[in-house]
């Protein structure tokens, strides 16, 4: 195995994909530095992330950190109608964890001293011996390798693939939270222990624990959820991704900035169409917010000394659950192709590629059809193994 002490990485973008790739790269020897755009660390909104094999591997084989503090768990799988009676249900065993929780625990092992805030990459340029990055600030670093991990609005993506476009899906996800410890008995009974759905013409909503800020215990959880909503493309979904200071969202409204009138209309529409128990989390929630549902794949994750990874390789709908999973398999692989290739970094990015991007194609002709069956052509059927979460395949 190769060790490439002495060599230096950048990865720009420090969300759950950045960390997770900085932390193999480290693992393999490099010296690694971080920079994220943002100001300050990341706040996870209390978005709940399904936890598949891939997302948790570095906790189970390399951190000290027991992963049973980071997650929650359910047994059952079930759907309900709009009387709370279940429809269907079925054993199969979830865990989950909260955006923040997983982000701040890789943090506290990457650690913050080459960990950059506020830096934007704007550019880069490479040759034969490195690559070298531009920052808005008028910073430039240079390094042996770099990784852009930086999402669904990456810069990189453009000078890699310039044909890889953002397409909208035709919807939008309400996301929100609300403590468990709130809700009614009725709601704690029927949501209990399972990871729930509902499916209403053209439109779903699945719902399951988190952990809260404070753990993982019944007192601590968050129950979590995604609503998936249609809105036309055009002067609709323009106006609903106003926030309230005016400004456009193109991928999200974060909390405490989604306008009154939709939220209000968010809110009759739940207690219009789906039973008390859930209908009761999505009316309760303080400040619910909207993520728009889009898609983009790049033909190249590789060129040179550079490599994409996670959203800003490949963004898919969510409804496999393997977003974040597929985040930290391009992060594996890499780690393995690295350690594999006697030190020549352009040729572990070319033999890394290809499976990449044969995950990333699957992953998103998989997706898109799931999305479509449930927004618009009404063949989401509670129980169908297809449509179970997985990165590799329905439940794998």
């Amino acid at each position: 195995m190769t060790s490439y002490a002495g060599a230096r990485a950048l990865v720009i973008g420090g969300s759950i994909g950045g960390l997770t790739t900085a932390l193999l790269l480290r693992d393999v020897g490099f010296d690694v530095t971080i920079f994220e755009r943002t100001p300050a660390v990341l706040d996870g909104r209390g978005s709940g992330i399904v936890l598949q094999p891939d997302t948790l591997r570095w906790f189970t084989e390399r951190s000290s950190r027991n992963p049973a503090e980071l997650s929650t768990s359910t047994r059952w799988v079930q759907y309900l109608d709009g009387a709370d009676t279940v429809v269907h249900r079925e054993e199969r065993t979830w865990s989950y964890t909260a955006w923040g929780t997983f982000y701040r625990a890789l943090l506290d092992d990457f650690g913050l001293d080459r960990y950059v805030l506020g830096e934007f990459a704007a550019g880069f340029d490479q040759d034969e011996t490195g690559v070298q990055v531009r920052f808005v600030s008028g910073r430039t670093e240079r390094a042996d390798l770099v990784v852009f991990a930086d999402g669904i609005t990456s810069m990189a993506r453009g000078r890699i693939d310039p044909t890889a476009t953002m397409g909208y899906s035709g919807y939008v996800g309400w996301r929100g939270t609300v403590p468990e410890r709130t809700l009614s008995d009725h709601a704690r009974d029927t949501l209990a222990d399972a990871i729930s759905y509902t499916v209403v013409p053209n439109s779903h909503i699945t719902m399951y624990p988190i952990p809260g800020e404070r753990g993982v215990g019944p007192d601590d959880r968050l129950m979590n959820y995604v609503w998936y909503r249609n809105v036309p493309a055009g002067p609709e979904l323009a106006e609903m991704l106003l926030d309230k200071r005016g400004f456009t969202g193109p991928v999200s409204i974060h909390p405490g900035q989604v306008q009154d009138r939709f939220i209000e209309e968010m809110r009759a529409t739940a207690a219009q169409v789906f039973g008390p128990a859930i209908a009761e989390v999505v009316t309760g929630t303080a400040t619910p917010y909207v993520q728009v549902v889009q898609d983009v794949r790049s033909s190249k994750m590789a060129d040179g000394r550079v490599a994409l990874i996670g959203d800003a390789a490949c963004a898919a709908r969510p409804h496999a659950a393997a977003g974040t999973a597929k985040a930290a398999a391009d992060a594996w692989a890499l780690h393995d192709a690295l350690q594999q290739a006697d030190g020549d970094i352009a040729a572990a990015l070319r033999k890394w590629e290809p499976a990449q991007l044969a995950l990333s194609a699957a992953l998103l002709e998989r997706v898109v059809d799931m999305g479509e069956r449930a927004q618009f052509r009404g063949t989401w059927t509670p129980g169908d193994p297809s449509l179970r979460f997985g990165l590799y395949a329905p439940g794998r």
